[in-house]
């Protein structure tokens, strides 16, 4: 913001680092946060007369505690080798932010072995929540499908659609932006991605949770014909 305000492009060494550190813990946590909530919805459709021993207040404060607290720690982790590593070419990165693999391209060659593993580990986690939510998914359309009633089959899909939308946005811009080939790679598709992970599902957060309910979508249906 101060960049874009005075019209700069220079950071210094302490802003790069909490950006760094910053990103990371809350990416994490994010990610963990929506891990937690299909559980929280596997738990709710699949085993609802268990939803107040499996999921008390006690039991969510802790997984909150151990989302932010993960972060936490994957934010130090990143930090401390991404920073000691010694840049060889230049100090000018392509990205509107301090993003690691941008950083890494400034280092010099062989010196990023150590962040590379740690970005990898983080990799491993992230595919394991990943495989954890489409396990929790597929219980849950499972047990949806089942249900005899269609009211109970709309307001279970009701309140998973949202959560499930959030998470293929975030996944997939965020995969592309990381895992896409070095030959497809651009200064300009590497901001448009970023932008796509970073500001789009937290901006759309909002709106995609709030359509659960039946003011809201009231209220959208008597604004639209207004608005054509």
């Amino acid at each position: 913001m101060d960049n874009s305000l005075w019209d700069t492009t220079v950071i210094s060494y302490e802003g790069r680092a909490s950006q760094v550190f910053i990103f990371v813990i809350w990416i994490t946590a994010d990610f963990y946060i929506l891990t937690i909530m299909s559980y929280d919805r596997y738990v709710a459709i699949c085993k609802p007369l268990h939803y107040g021993s499996l999921l008390g207040s006690r039991v969510c404060a802790q997984m909150a505690a151990a989302a932010w607290g993960s972060g936490f720690l994957n934010a130090v982790l990143h930090m401390a080798n991404t920073f000691s590593l010694p840049l060889c070419q230049g100090n000018a990165v392509d990205q509107f932010f301090c993003e690691i693999p941008q950083i890494l391209k400034l280092s010099c060659s062989g010196a990023y072995i150590r962040e590379v593993g740690s970005l990898v580990f983080t990799i491993f986690l992230a595919f394991g929540c990943f495989v954890f939510i489409v396990l929790s998914y597929v219980q849950i359309f499972r047990a949806v499908l089942r249900m005899p009633s269609k009211e109970g089959q709309h307001k279970a899909f009701s309140t998973c659609l949202p959560h499930l939308a959030v998470v293929s946005l975030f996944l997939s811009t965020a995969m592309f932006a990381y895992l896409k080939p070095p030959y497809i790679s651009s200064p300009a598709l590497d901001v448009v991605m970023a932008v796509l992970y970073l500001v789009v599902p937290p901006a759309l957060n909002l709106l995609i949770y709030s359509m659960r309910s039946k003011e809201v979508k009231d209220a959208l249906m008597k604004l639209m014909p207004r608005c054509v």
